[in-house]
């Protein structure tokens, strides 16, 4: 059965470095995240591209702690995502064989959507 989560979150992103290579950079993600899943994410992204001219892309990995829906413990995310003249590309899903405590076994994928500077996401998950 694939239940559904929704709600807002706050990400500081920082810097890091050295930069892995010319051209990429390198940053720490932390997030607040609220709604039907309440907890906390830390994480790193690398990225590409030239975000000015809306040509880039990114890749990241975090992990969320907090409770799902009444349900204790974390999981991981991985992200890839891109923006070019055609439009943005992103996906987020459930790392598998990432979840522990009451979240052992989830899998599925996050979408964000971003209004007026808020980030939104729904969550769209199976657990066992």
């Amino acid at each position: 059965m694939t239940h559904r989560a929704n709600g807002t979150f706050t990400v500081k992103m920082q810097p890091q470095s050295p930069a892995p290579a010319d051209g990429l950079a390198r940053y720490s993600l932390d997030k607040t995240w609220q709604g039907d899943f309440v907890g906390s994410s830390h994480g790193e992204m690398l990225s590409g591209g030239d975000p000015a001219k809306g040509q880039a892309g990114y890749v990241a990995i975090e992990r969320l702690t907090g409770t799902l829906q009444g349900k204790q413990g974390s999981f991981a995310l991985q992200h890839l995502a891109t923006m070019d003249a055609h439009g943005q590309k992103m996906t987020i899903v459930v790392v598998p064989g990432s979840g522990t405590g009451d979240l052992q076994g989830i899998s599925g994928s996050l979408q964000i959507h971003i209004e007026a500077g808020q980030h939104n996401y729904t969550l769209e998950y199976e657990l066992p």
